[in-house]
């Protein structure tokens, strides 16, 4: 029934992460590890998600919808929503001035401040392209409308009875742990993103190809070749990748993450070699000051 065999993978990290929910909720005290255990799984879903939204996990419709319930509870957020901000828009503009997750829109620099701020503004401008999806949907697709508004319902019926049941566990063990998960794939997308080239066909995206990170986030490290193929299974990333690594300016290829950030955006605070510049050479001729919006250096 599963597309591919590799999506074992992605149903033992979705049973895991429910199991631990359902474990410290049962357990009478707070246990650090599980809690650290569930935050980071959380982190996961958030690649499952955007591997299913792109290339559903089985071949049945009906247990691909099935799926988009149990991912929304998981992921803290309907499963849908991935349709009108990253296939219908980010995918199509990629970076470029209509990508409502464009990285430079707080600012063209990159460095901690930004990173920490984008998380909220970009998940903020995503929600007019939700609603329009909606509203859209009422019109053209009501069946697909309806399935839209019950993941909707699901989440909200399924906080509120974790509220009631008990409101602190339903912090630490659900919505913490959500939230982790939402702030955590809007600052992949800034990586991946911020200082490339998005004018072009291949520096527009930056990868990370270590074996660690791709095997936790289900190659999702991989980004220039997802920007190629949106549809090509998680699984056949790497190989993908191979294919044009060499055509990839070496700079957007990342053997860590880890690495990365601590570089980027701590040690640069005191060794400038370590900051990143735009690679496109329209932002590189007229760098802009910190803090600076890139509309206020446009007008």
């Amino acid at each position: 029934m599963l597309r591919f065999k590799a999506d074992i993978r992605t149903l033992v990290f979705m049973g895991v992460t429910t199991a631990l929910l359902f474990i410290q909720w049962t357990q009478p005290e707070f246990h650090p590890a599980l809690f650290v255990a569930a935050c980071l799984m959380a982190v996961s879903v958030t690649a499952i998600a955007h591997n299913h939204n792109h290339l559903g996990i089985w071949k049945s419709d009906f247990l691909n919808g099935i799926t988009d319930y149990w991912i929304t509870l998981f992921y803290g957020y309907p499963a849908f929503a991935w349709i009108p901000t990253h296939n219908m828009n980010h995918h199509v503009y990629n970076n470029k001035e209509q990508d409502y997750t464009a990285t430079y829109k707080i600012s063209e620099n990159n460095n901690l401040l930004t990173l920490l701020a984008y998380p909220t503004y970009s998940g903020m401008v995503q929600q007019k392209a939700n609603v329009e999806y909606v509203k859209s949907l009422w019109i053209k697709d009501r069946k697909k409308w309806v399935h839209c508004m019950l993941q909707v319902s699901a989440l909200v019926l399924f906080y509120a009875v974790a509220l009631f049941l008990n409101w602190k566990k339903a912090l630490l063990y659900i919505i913490i742990p959500h939230q982790v998960g939402l702030n955590a794939v809007l600052v992949f997308n800034y990586i991946q993103h911020v200082h490339a080239n998005e004018d072009s066909a291949f520096d527009h995206s930056r990868n990370v190809v270590g074996w660690g990170m791709n095997a936790f986030l289900f190659n999702n490290g991989f980004h220039t070749v997802h920007h190629m193929y949106p549809k090509k299974h998680w699984s056949l990333a790497p190989i993908a990748h191979d294919d044009v690594k060499n055509k990839i300016n070496p700079k957007l290829n990342e053997q860590s993450f880890l690495w990365f950030m601590f570089r980027t955006y701590i040690l640069s605070i005191f060794i400038p070699k370590y900051r990143t510049v735009p690679m496109n050479p329209k932002v590189r001729g007229n760098p802009l000051s910190s803090g600076e919006l890139i509309g206020e250096a446009q007008a």
